[in-house]
Parts: C-alpha cells; sequence; structure tokens
C-alpha cells in the first residue's frame, strides 16, 4: 500500500480530471514524432488538471460539469489520487503512457484561472495543470529512444518533470515561507582567478576587466557585496541592457593585419546617422522604449522590435510568448496603445536527422512549433492583429534559433506630460504578481549557450499571461490617455525585472523601495530574487503622491497586482530593503556609468566584388520548381493562418495575396476604418549575403524591406527603421569585423533611402558550444523592419494579378549577381557576387509611388529571393490568372534567377502602359502580359519554360498543401 503523501497528511485530497486534447494536437505530435525519427509512432494526448483541497467529490463534480467536462467532444473523467503516484516502466510490447505536470513555481496560467475560478463558485481549491500521452508503437523502440522523444516533444525539463505512468503534480509548496536572507559575497580582496570562479559559479557574464572593477569598488567602500548587488551590478552591466558591445571603442584591421583605423561607438554611429538626416516625421530615436515617428493626421506612432532568442532555444512556446508580451509591453511604456504585431522567424531545417542533432538541443521542427504556437497564443488572446513577418531555414539556426518579435502603436495623448519622476514621487508597480520565473534572464541572454544551458538555466525562462496583460494594457489607456496623465514616468519590467525597471528610471533621482510590499505568486522567495525576477505583465510607474491611491485603485478594481513599494528620493542612490535588511545600497553613478568601457579588436572582412564572373549552366524548370518549395522561400500559409491578422478590422493589405489568399504579400497595409491614411509594415532579412559580404547585405535587406513598403502603396520618403542584429560572439576579431562592416552598411543605406533608424536592439554570443568543445555559431543575421506612410488606404494595392490583358513592367536593373542567393542553395554552390547597391532605387521607387497614387498601378511585386522567376511564380499562385512574359536579355539564367536590388514588377493596364512608362523611366520595361490561361510561361534567349499554375502553387505549397 502506498505511503500516504503530505496533502493527505494535512487534510488535503488531490483530484486528477482527465479529457483528450483533441484530433488536431493528437495529429500535430504524431507528425512532429516522425520528424524525430519515429514514423511508426501514433500519440494521443490527454489534458490532465490536478485538484488539491479539502472539497468534496460532489463540488468537485459541480466544478468539473461547469468549467472542464466538453461531454460531446472531449468528455471529463474524475480520479482521486492516493499517495505518491508509482512510476513504472513501460512493459514490452505496449503502449507506452507517460504523464507530465509543470514544476513547482512555474507559471500555471490556466490553473491560477482555474482556481479564481473555482473561488467564484465558492469552491476553495490549488489548481495545477499537466498532460498524459499514450505513445502507440512505443514497442518498436528501447526506452532510451523513447526517453529521447519524451524530451524533444512531450516534455521541457526546464518547466515540466515527467513519468511513465502518473506524476506527482507541481503544486506551489505552501509551507514554505518568505525569508530575508541576504547573502554577503566575499570578493574585495579575491585574486584574478578566484573573481572569474565567483563570476562564473553565479552566471554574471562580467568581462574580466568588470568584475575587476566591483571588486576595486568594494575595496575602496570597505565592505563585500550582498547577494542582490552583485546581480543587480550584472544585469545593469550586461551586454543585453547596456549594450556595451555596440558602445565599445574598437580597433580595426584588415585580413592582412594592416591598421583600418577605430570605431569610437558602433550605437553613436547609427544614432549619428539618424541625427544627420533630421527627417521631420521622427518625433523620437533611440531614447525610452520604443521609437516614435508622426507621418500625418496628428497620429504619433510607436514602434520597437525585440529578440528572444536564448529563452526559445530552452523553451520554445514560453521564449516567444513573452518575445510577444515583453515588445508589447515596450511599446505600452512609450506610451502607446498596441495595433500589431510583427514575427520573424529562424530556425534549423525541419527535415533534421535526429541523430545529427547536437546533445542538448530540442530538434527544429520542436522548436518551430513551440515559437508559433507562443507568438500566436500571446498575440491573438491580446486581440492584435500579427500582420508582417518572414521565417527562414537554414542549418546555422540548429542550436540557436532566433526569435524577433516587434510591435507597433498609437501614442497616447498623456505623452507629451510625462516629464520623468520627480523626488517624492511613488514608485507603483502594476500587472502580475511576482515568482522566480526568468531571473537572470539578461545575463543568460548575454552568454553563450552549451548541453547545459537547459538544466543550469530554466529560472531563466519567463512564462506569460496575455490575459493578465491585456487588462494591464487596458488599465494603461485609462491611465494615459487623456491630457492630464495620472503618472509621470512609466516603464516595463522586462530583462533584470525591477533591478532594471526602477533602477533605470531613478538613474538621475535615486530611489529607495521595499521588497516586502511587492505581491508574490508564491511564498519562499529570497529577496534578490523579488528584486531580478522577469515576471512577466508588470509595469513600473513614477505617480506624484497625491494620485498614488487612485491608481492603485484602478487597478485592484480590475483584479490585477498593484502595489507601492517605495519613493524617488533625490539622493541620487539605489536603496533596497526587505523590511528591516538592507539588500541594495549603491551609488546610481557607479551603477551606471562605473562600468569600464569595452576595448575591441575587430578583422574586416574583404569581400570578392566587381563582375560577377561564376557560371550558371542550370535547367530552368526545376530550377524553378526547387527554389519555390525551398523552405525559406515556400509558402508560410500554415503558419500565417495561426494568427489573427484581421483583429481591430484594420487590415487593409493582409501577410496572403489574392481572392483565396493563397499568394505571399510584400508589405502588409494597416489603416482604420476612420481614417483615409495608414502605415504600411515591411521586412528585410537574408543572412546568406552576411555570410559573404556583411555590408552589401545591410543594403540589400534594407532595400527589401523599403520595396516591400513601396509596393503594398506607402510613401518612399516617409520611411523609418528598426536594426536588429544578431550575432556571434564580439569578442572574435572576425565575427566583429563582419559587425562593424554591417552597421557601416546600415548607415550608408539609411543615407541613400532617406529612412531613419529610430530604434534597434542587439543580440549577441548567439553561439553553442557542443560537449567536444566545438562552437556553433549563427550566420550574421540583420532584420530590417520598414514602418512607412500610406497616405491614400484605398490605393494600396497586393501582389495578386488583377486582370487579363494588363501589362507587366518590370523596373529596375537585373545584374548577373548570385553570391548568397537562392539559386546557390537549391544547386549546391557558393560562388558569386553579392548583389550591388542601386543608387538610383530611391528616386525610382518615390516615382513608383506616384504611380500608384495614380490609381495607374494594379499590383506590385518585388523579386527577392530567388529572382524574377520566382516573384512571377508567387504572383500566378495568388491569383486566378497566368504570365506570359519574354525576357530578351542575353544571360537568361542572372534575367530568371538573380537578385539584383531595386526591381519591382508592376501590373498596369494595357492603355495606361505609355504613361506608366514615361512616368517611372528608363530603367522601366515591358516583359510580359496577364492572361486569362492559368499557366507562368516565360521565353528567353534560351526557349520556351511553361509551368502551370497547379505545378507552382505544389511546389510552393509542397508539405503544406
Amino acid at each position: 500500500m502506498a505511503d500516504k503523501s503530505p496533502d493527505m497528511k494535512n487534510g488535503n485530497i488531490v483530484w486528477r480530471i482527465v479529457r483528450a486534447a483533441g484530433k488536431h494536437r493528437d495529429g500535430s505530435l504524431t507528425r512532429q514524432a516522425k520528424h524525430l525519427g519515429f514514423p511508426g509512432v501514433a500519440i494521443k494526448a490527454h489534458e490532465v488538471f490536478y485538484l488539491r483541497g479539502q472539497a468534496d467529490e460532489a463540488a468537485i463534480k459541480r466544478l468539473v460539469d461547469a468549467l472542464i467536462d466538453e461531454p460531446l467532444s472531449s468528455p471529463a473523467r474524475i480520479e482521486k489520487q492516493s499517495g505518491t503516484p508509482a512510476t513504472p516502466k513501460p512493459e514490452a510490447g505496449k503502449n507506452a503512457t507517460i504523464e507530465v505536470a509543470r514544476r513547482a513555481g512555474v507559471t500555471d496560467r490556466v490553473g491560477m484561472q482555474l482556481a479564481a475560478s473555482a473561488a467564484r463558485m465558492g469552491i476553495g481549491i490549488e489548481v495545477a495543470t499537466g498532460a498524459s500521452f499514450v505513445i502507440e508503437g512505443a514497442a518498436d523502440f528501447p526506452e532510451d529512444e523513447l526517453r529521447f522523444l519524451v524530451h524533444n516533444l512531450l516534455c521541457n525539463p526546464v518547466i515540466e518533470t515527467w513519468s511513465f505512468g502518473a506524476v506527482a503534480p507541481g503544486f506551489a509548496d505552501s509551507a514554505q515561507s518568505d525569508t530575508a536572507t541576504v547573502e554577503t559575497i566575499p570578493l574585495r580582496n579575491l585574486d584574478t582567478a578566484a573573481l572569474a570562479r565567483v563570476n562564473a559559479e553565479r552566471g554574471l557574464a562580467l568581462d574580466p576587466e568588470e568584475i575587476a572593477a566591483v571588486a576595486e569598488w568594494y575595496r575602496a567602500a570597505g565592505r563585500d557585496p550582498t547577494d542582490a548587488e552583485l546581480e543587480t551590478i550584472a544585469q545593469t552591466w550586461s551586454d543585453h541592457c547596456s549594450h556595451k558591445t555596440f558602445s565599445a571603442k574598437i580597433s580595426l584591421r584588415g585580413p592582412d593585419g594592416s591598421a583600418r583605423g577605430e570605431v569610437d561607438s558602433l550605437l553613436r554611429e547609427l544614432r549619428n546617422s539618424t541625427r544627420d538626416m533630421k527627417a521631420p516625421f521622427v518625433v523620437s530615436a533611440f531614447d525610452g522604449n520604443a521609437g516614435i515617428v508622426s507621418f500625418a493626421d496628428g497620429v504619433r506612432l510607436a514602434i520597437k522590435a525585440e529578440t528572444h532568442n536564448h529563452p526559445s532555444a530552452i523553451e520554445p512556446f514560453g521564449g516567444a510568448n513573452t518575445g510577444v508580451g515583453g515588445v508589447i509591453r515596450d511599446v505600452l511604456a512609450a506610451p502607446a496603445r498596441a495595433v500589431a504585431l510583427t514575427d520573424i522567424l529562424c530556425f534549423g531545417p525541419r527535415d533534421l536527422d535526429h541523430h545529427e542533432l547536437p546533445e542538448g538541443v530540442l530538434h527544429p521542427a520542436v522548436i518551430e512549433e513551440g515559437v508559433v504556437e507562443g507568438v500566436a497564443d500571446y498575440g491573438n488572446k491580446m486581440g492584435i492583429p500579427t500582420t508582417a513577418g518572414a521565417v527562414v531555414y537554414d542549418p546555422g539556426y540548429i542550436a540557436n534559433p532566433l526569435v524577433f518579435c516587434g510591435c507597433v502603436g498609437e501614442v497616447l495623448q498623456g505623452y507629451d506630460k510625462l516629464t520623468g519622476p520627480q523626488p517624492g514621487d511613488r514608485v507603483v508597480v502594476i500587472g502580475g504578481a511576482t515568482g522566480r520565473d526568468g531571473i537572470r534572464g539578461a545575463t543568460f541572454s548575454s552568454m553563450t549557450m552549451d548541453a547545459t544551458t537547459g538544466e543550469v538555466a530554466g529560472a531563466s525562462v519567463q512564462i506569460g499571461d496575455p490575459i493578465v496583460e491585456r487588462l494591464t494594457s487596458d488599465l494603461l489607456v485609462e491611465l494615459l490617455d487623456r491630457p492630464d496623465p495620472l503618472c509621470r514616468a512609466i516603464t516595463d519590467c522586462g530583462a533584470g525585472g525591477l533591478s532594471s525597471a526602477v533602477g533605470e528610471m531613478g538613474e538621475k533621482t535615486g530611489v529607495s523601495v521595499d521588497l516586502t510590499a511587492v505581491d508574490r505568486k508564491y511564498p519562499g522567495l529570497l529577496p534578490w530574487e523579488v528584486w531580478l525576477s522577469e515576471a512577466q505583465e508588470r509595469m513600473v510607474l513614477a505617480v506624484p503622491p497625491e494620485l498614488a491611491p487612485e491608481v492603485l485603485a484602478r487597478a485592484r478594481h480590475l483584479g490585477l497586482c498593484a502595489n507601492d513599494i517605495g519613493e524617488f528620493t533625490g539622493d541620487a542612490r539605489l536603496l533596497v530593503r526587505h523590511g528591516d535588511n538592507a539588500v541594495v545600497d549603491l551609488p546610481m553613478e557607479f551603477l551606471h556609468k562605473g562600468r569600464p568601457r569595452r576595448q575591441l579588436d575587430a578583422t574586416l572582412p574583404e569581400p570578392v566584388r566587381g563582375d560577377d564572373k561564376s557560371q550558371r549552366d542550370v535547367d530552368a524548370q526545376s530550377a524553378l520548381l526547387a527554389l519555390l518549395s525551398h523552405p525559406t522561400i515556400a509558402s508560410k500559409e500554415k503558419i500565417i493562418h495561426r494568427y489573427d491578422h484581421e483583429v481591430l478590422g484594420a487590415t487593409v493589405v493582409r501577410p496572403m495575396s489574392g481572392p483565396g489568399q493563397e499568394g505571399p504579400s510584400d508589405g502588409t497595409v494597416i489603416a482604420p476604418p476612420e481614417r483615409q491614411s495608414g502605415f504600411a509594415l515591411g521586412i528585410g532579412v537574408n543572412a546568406c549575403y552576411g555570410v559573404t559580404d556583411p555590408e552589401r547585405m545591410a543594403y540589400a535587406v534594407i532595400d527589401e524591406a523599403v520595396r516591400n513598403v513601396v509596393a503594398a502603396g506607402a510613401d518612399p520618403s516617409q520611411v523609418a527603421l528598426l536594426d536588429n542584429f544578431s550575432w556571434g560572439d564580439p569578442r572574435r576579431p572576425e565575427t566583429l569585423g563582419q559587425l562593424v562592416a554591417t552597421v557601416r552598411g546600415c548607415c550608408d543605406a539609411a543615407k541613400l533611402y532617406g529612412a531613419p533608424f529610430v530604434s534597434g536592439k542587439d543580440s549577441l554570443n548567439n553561439e553553442f558550444v557542443a560537449p567536444d568543445g566545438k562552437k556553433r555559431a549563427i550566420p550574421p543575421t540583420l532584420v530590417i523592419t520598414a514602418m512607412a506612410h500610406v497616405p491614400d488606404a484605398e490605393r494600396a494595392i497586393g501582389t495578386s494579378l488583377q486582370s487579363a490583358g494588363s501589362v507587366l513592367v518590370l523596373t529596375g536593373t537585373t545584374r548577373r549577381e548570385f553570391g548568397g542567393s537562392h539559386l546557390n542553395l537549391v544547386t549546391g554552390r557558393q560562388d558569386g557576387v553579392v548583389p550591388a547597391p542601386d543608387p538610383s532605387a530611391p528616386s525610382r521607387y518615390r516615382r513608383i509611388h506616384e504611380a500608384i497614387q495614380r490609381g495607374l498601378v494594379l499590383s506590385a511585386h518585388d523579386p527577392s529571393e530567388g529572382g524574377l522567376a520566382v516573384a512571377l511564380a508567387e504572383m500566378v499562385i495568388a491569383s486566378r490568372f497566368g504570365i506570359e512574359a519574354g525576357l530578351d536579355d542575353e544571360d537568361a539564367v542572372a534575367a530568371m534567377f538573380s537578385e539584383s536590388l531595386g526591381r519591382i514588377i508592376l501590373e498596369v493596364p494595357e492603355k495606361k502602359l505609355a504613361e506608366v512608362l514615361a512616368l517611372v523611366g528608363p530603367e522601366a520595361r515591358a516583359i510580359g502580359h496577364v492572361v486569362a490561361t492559368r499557366n507562368l510561361q516565360i521565353t528567353t534567349r534560351g526557349g520556351k519554360h511553361t509551368w502551370s499554375a497547379q505545378e507552382l502553387g505544389n511546389a510552393w505549397k509542397g508539405e503544406n498543401s
């Protein structure tokens, strides 16, 4: 007979409620198991709810009937769990059953909502959730392979625990009590080696010079740091928070070792490029939580894009989920009401053989499924459309996926009155409660990963709750969308939690807080954990003392946590207490100005340029189909349609184009129904160029982002840019040299296009160290987001062909440029020259915009990945028409597949052709007609090639069909 569990001894009963998860979930898991090398397995999933308390069976049945049971689709069964669950091994020749539950302390938002609903019914219980899986066909695999399947598909050991049979649920341990323990860390008298050990053991991610500077400061102060002080300094000085690589002084050398000057600050170069442009629509750039622009109609827009790479590698759903939540809060802190989201995702190959997977790394198919679900879950539940993005596949992202989340918001009325905190203002925290989730996230994101990262960095993973964030958003609109806002400053609790938010907000004034006033999710947190926790959905406000009671009351009315935890003091110190115990006592000057400046060395790349003399002898018929089926080019509709891109009713040009929403759009357009104007969003990303020529990559992705929005109907003279750099280890001179070249390309390209950067983010150290010591670095990856003014949303256009008999016009010049091309990817080549900048492109885009505004253009599409042939094929796929094109270029392969910059295809009514050609200029020519027959026919000097629309669609949709 099993021993009584602690719950039974104290009178609590644990009830186990089980219901089927549904055929969709079963099918998804079975397909992913096949990706992992388990083709004969079928998985049946069940949701499990653990209810703990002293409620009787009748009360539990009443609750289940009201809140859990779905009699027709997912009937629930009720079981009483007695004792500690056994952990049987799978029996030979039988299906395996495993059960998964969240670890104690991990946010369980379904459990919390269910417990709250039960309380409203008068039933006092605690709730934890989990899942049960029956693995049919498990008998064909040994236990170690089943464990691989479980760890890579059914359970993430970072946040969950599992067992064959039943598992002990992860209730927060109510026996724990709060502790005020503050540890002192002996540091000031340590030698260099001992300092390095402290740095590594605590995961501080400080440079040797930095940890030495910390020790020196404490020697002068005559004391050692507390644990919270050391963690606060590490967070504040982390690359994630202080951008110390982009602020470093960099000595430059060529590949031959010759001196090439120095860079005083990459961040300053980006800021200066925007300052020198003096674009009249820029309201605020590189200041605060988001960039702010004002294109027209007195409407101000805030925009920001963030990365959540490391968390998404070890817990894909939670990492992506909170990436979306975090960037929404950045925009809320502008302050603005979020109106659109973007997502750019980079994964390893979905069909990777699981035997090739590095130890400690989740399979790319599993990462993709979790990330996409995480993005969809947060945005959809917030009621914000996810309208623009990209998905890239490359072996370089196997161990380090990249997740870029962006948000646009309409700035609230109170923006102009946010003057910053004043001495005497109250420090008010609103939103969610504080737990252990996300601890050391800032320093974790500043480090490389290895096979043990998931085990040691589990607490760095945040868990989101979009319902709480939606309530927080509604509250902030209440407080700030008025001429007399109810606070003087606002920021979000992101990386570093209260340490970062309060420490940065109080930098100029000083601040004093008491951590005992902070609402916790559960007891048992140490003071430094409360201070550093990155628990989600929290905002910090500086509130005049006379307004604090009203702010707190409004928040609590919505069911949010709301705490007055201290005041801004005017003494220029950061003082943190836990009741009577001092936790942190540091001068703001040292905390924010005391970090030694990084001095780095960079070796600049010298890419091959000039004429591309590489020869291409390819079969155009099969090459186009191979390009369309390449994962980066192929349809993303299964991903896109999981996002709600219509909510709020303002999406004019959608992510998918055409009458059946079957083809890809370039840019997307948002315009509220009450306004004539709106804005367009476009994305540029192509890491293949960065490996070969990082400077030209910068030009190329900026050009693509700008082309995206111009092709949708936006004004190229009113474009704002965001930069997101994801890179490897910047302390490697060659890697840093690529970064320097890319930043310089960004600055020059922004000047060429007259498109200022208004915000950005760097994510460095995206590397994985295998157990054998070998490093895997991601390819140099630059993502550019363009946001542009659409003066007349009724003139916005898509990529779908509109009318048989209309003429296709190609604008711009096609050159032989195959370096980093997708033709290279599908043919296995690595030679060629990366596309060169096109100095004439900006003026041509302005003329194209004029043609669109005059109503002379029916549809448009930019040839990018895969070149002109792919773009024409996508227009056919999106529409109900076909194309007959003639390319009389001497080099037929280049005409079809080169990825030269500066080109846009225009569909023009035949009677308007002469007018369009005269307007757009000499670099525009008619290349074909739209026809009623749904074929793509391209005639070159090498012959005639014909593909049916079905053939093209099958290649493009592939397994997504």
